[in-house]
């Protein structure tokens, strides 16, 4: 590892529940992967956090953190310029959480947009919500405050948790009269969410409507043709309608060929184009653009255990600058010994 002590903090991460897909492509793998150079990245994998919902599949979880690690080293994550982190091996996150538990209400998390639907998705939670789910988000406020970080790359639905975080690092240094924690940004890597392609306005590994990076050129083609596109239009010489057409979004987000997808547009608005050139079209784009992560994952298969003992290393740093920041916590909240 580099030394990287002199740059400006990133904490980020993933949930260890699954492999990752192209909405976590655009909305925060892309960023990582640009800013690693520039800042010293810490990249969580939040297993502790996964077992929150999965307690009861433990195997999923382990297994999960190294598809996590292949994902990473196919869309260009450097696995020595970027901090890779298991979170269960940082045991003073889970110290600071207690902690930052008594500047929040179970009221206010009760209110947060992100808890509210998740607890709506996940059977069974809006009667019976287990206690550490419910309190992830101030656990993912530890996990940014562990490393002082600076900057967050995160989608838009989690905006709320930067903003629970600001508030919590500020209640902490004005009641012990501190200054231990900076007051880190959101970097959103696309304005909205990428939706999933039955058109659910969120694409979701529990919602079963992703485009995974894994996905091989057969499986990628089958998702693509199964895309909501305009449910009122029944002949290719209907008018078509752009807006909430989940093909055309992808067009936006992946065609690089943008004279082709605004003659698509175009035709497709006057009845001049059926569904299955505008979705062969956009298979072909989606696959010269996803090719290249595909082959890199395939490459990754073989280099598990070098990326395992990366990411080792990469938590150690972790650890390490998590030991500095609880020390100073406990130090002005005068339970230091």
């Amino acid at each position: 590892m580099s030394n990287t002590n002199s740059k400006k903090t990133i904490l980020t991460g993933d949930r260890s529940t699954g492999k990752l897909h192209i909405g976590h492509l655009l909305g925060s793998l892309q960023n990582r992967v640009r800013l690693q150079e520039e800042y010293n990245q810490f990249i969580l994998i939040a297993n502790v956090q996964a077992l929150s919902d999965n307690f009861d599949n433990p195997q999923k979880v382990k297994n999960s953190i190294v598809e996590l690690l292949k994902d990473y080293y196919a869309v260009g994550i450097d696995f020595e310029k970027s901090h890779i982190v298991i979170q269960s091996e940082v045991p003073q996150i889970h110290e600071m959480f207690v902690y930052f538990s008594n500047f929040v209400s179970v009221q206010q998390v009760a209110q947060n947009p992100t808890v509210k639907q998740e607890m709506k998705t996940k059977e069974g939670f809006e009667k019976s919500t287990p206690l550490g789910f419910f309190f992830y988000p101030i656990h993912q406020v530890a996990d940014i405050l562990s490393v002082r970080a600076d900057l967050v790359p995160v989608g838009k639905d989690q905006l709320p948790m930067i903003e629970e975080t600001r508030d919590i690092a500020q209640k902490f240094d004005a009641t012990y009269n501190s200054n231990i924690f900076n007051l880190p940004e959101a970097l959103l890597g696309v304005e909205r969410n990428v939706p999933g392609i039955d058109g659910n306005e969120k694409m979701g590994k529990s919602l079963n409507n992703a485009i995974y990076l894994s996905d091989s050129e057969e499986e990628l083609r089958k998702k693509v043709f199964s895309v909501y596109t305009d449910p009122t239009r029944v002949r290719a010489t209907d008018i078509g309608h752009i807006e909430g057409n989940v093909a055309f979004t992808y067009h936006d987000l992946f065609n690089s060929n943008l004279d082709e997808v605004q003659d698509l547009k175009d035709r497709y608005t006057k009845g001049q184009v059926g569904d299955v050139e505008v979705k062969e079209k956009l298979f072909q784009a989606m696959n010269e653009y996803l090719t290249p992560i595909r082959e890199k994952r395939n490459e990754a298969e073989s280099k598990v255990d070098q990326l395992l003992n990366l990411t080792m290393e990469g938590t150690k740093v972790a650890k390490n600058r998590a030991s500095e920041t609880l020390d100073m916590m406990k130090e002005v909240m005068m339970i230091k010994f």
